[in-house]
């Protein structure tokens, strides 16, 4: 049967399938004592009520990649994908939090801040090891958890080897990419312009737009060849994506975008901005408090006005119009090729769009 499903429905049903698998997690970690069950509930609490960016990605190009109506069983079996693909950014978030040690995300505790904030008559050591074990075994099981789903979606054997093949390579390099960003922060490797947009490539772009978009290529039984369109495209949206986070980090609205302002300045996080700033006149001054934790706002608000003296944003902002420039190419030259149509070229077009003038 072939249904028309509005983009509200389509979040209400990824929503309504991601509470279900926590709901039955912490029914089943009940039997093995209250800590691990309300483990699960603080996470659902974390993990639930987001964009949904990733899987909205999919469900939308879905349609358009299809070469028959999309039926009924096909949006569940594709809201399944979309789920375990939710599951897996919240594995990355968690492990991610606690590589960098942040105890907050968006201006709330995450889940190692709460699971902390818990426990006030420990020691701090002591809470802060327990916040951050149970988000390192809870990330893993999350991560099991997404490739389980991967590898039991009703698909053809040979579209089957394909989603498995993606998933494998999608963890492959976004650890890839997290563990030169580590080599990146401590100093392991340089921090040239290539290393920190090949960084960014790896760890946000394979996994929140090669994957969800390839994914979806899958799904609807488009060939290999859209595939491999689909995989330049969300490379160059991923990079594009990523640029402008870097952007809103020092240059954007805190009130707009719900970030810790300038903390990737008190990290001393390698992005593009910085990148540029150390070929610049400006970087001695800039250098000078770059990477202090306690560095004030008013500091801070002074060396963001340097990095965009020196014209970082503005070299930052002309990468993003580059990499958004990159995706119309590919998308006309698959269009001409007739590997992508003309609606799947409009939905990315949009997508593009709202990362280019993107707030938060």
């Amino acid at each position: 049967m072939v249904i028309t499903v509005t983009e509200e429905d389509l979040g209400t049903r990824i929503e309504a399938v991601l509470r279900r698998r926590f709901a039955e997690r912490t029914v089943a970690a009940e039997h093995h004592g209250a800590e691990f069950a309300a483990l699960w509930h603080t996470a659902a609490d974390h993990a639930l009520g987001g964009k949904l960016l990733r899987p909205r990605m999919l469900m939308d190009l879905l349609p358009a990649l299809a070469k028959a109506p999309v039926t009924e069983k096909d949006t569940a079996r594709a809201i399944d994908v979309a789920a375990d693909i939710e599951l897996l950014h919240f594995a990355f978030l968690l492990h991610d939090d606690v590589i960098d040690g942040d105890l907050t995300r968006r201006r709330r505790p995450n889940l190692i801040g709460s699971l902390v904030a818990r426990r006030p008559d420990e020691a701090d050591e002591t809470a802060l090891h327990w916040g951050r074990s149970s988000a390192i075994l809870l990330g893993d099981l999350l991560l099991s958890s997404a490739v389980l789903g991967f590898a039991r979606t009703d698909l053809p054997a040979a579209r089957k080897e394909r989603l498995l093949a993606l998933l494998e390579t999608t963890v492959f390099e976004t650890v890839a990419g997290e563990h030169s960003d580590v080599a990146l922060s401590d100093g392991i490797i340089t921090a040239d312009l290539r290393t920190i947009l090949a960084t960014s490539a790896s760890k946000t772009a394979t996994y929140s737009f090669v994957l969800p978009l390839r994914a979806a290529a899958i799904l609807a039984g488009a060939p290999v060849a859209t595939e491999e369109q689909l995989t330049e495209i969300g490379a160059h949206l991923g990079l594009a994506y990523q640029l402008q986070d870097d952007l809103l980090s020092v240059f954007g609205d805190p009130d707009a975008h719900g970030k810790d302002p300038f903390s990737d300045l008190r990290e001393g996080k390698e992005t593009a901005i910085i990148a540029y700033a150390r070929m610049t006149s400006h970087w001695p001054a800039i250098e000078l408090r770059f990477g202090e934790t306690d560095l004030s706002i008013e500091d801070a608000a002074e060396m963001r006005d340097r990095l965009r003296e020196c014209g970082a944003e503005g070299f930052v902002r002309g990468l993003v119009a580059e990499q958004l420039a990159a995706v119309s190419t590919v998308l006309a030259e698959a269009e001409e090729a007739g590997t992508l149509s003309a609606d799947a070229g409009r939905i990315i077009l949009t997508l593009a769009d709202r990362i280019e003038g993107r707030s938060r």
